[in-house]
């Protein structure tokens, strides 16, 4: 396997059982029972199960009041859109911050 095919594996087992995990943790709420802690669920996002967190949160109408999930969850979503995009680029140029800035002052 390539290391894409064991990332892309790795991501679809995450996010399964990330949204598992939340359709788990309010079955037991329902039937008050004892809970997955809240720091574990945050922790099974930002490990790559964030898309299965949000699906989870959408379907099972789980922790969708908590400003740490309802805020957190998308945030750590699109930290991982951003970080996805930018180690795939096909180009990895470096951007020169320190390039002088030549203006045209001259009136025609």
């Amino acid at each position: 396997m390539t290391i894409k095919e064991i990332v892309i594996v790795y991501l679809v087992v995450i996010n399964v059982a990330t949204f598992l995990t939340y359709g788990i943790d309010k079955w037991k709420a329902k039937k008050s029972l004892w809970r997955i802690r809240e720091a574990s669920l945050l922790g099974l996002a930002v490990l790559g199960g964030s898309i299965g967190a949000w699906l989870g949160m959408k379907v099972w109408h789980h922790k969708t009041m908590h400003e740490k999930f309802k805020y957190g969850i998308p945030l750590i979503l699109v930290v991982q859109i951003v970080i996805v995009l930018l180690t795939s680029c096909k180009t990895k140029q470096a951007v020169e911050l320190s390039a002088p800035i030549h203006w045209n002052m001259t009136m025609s």
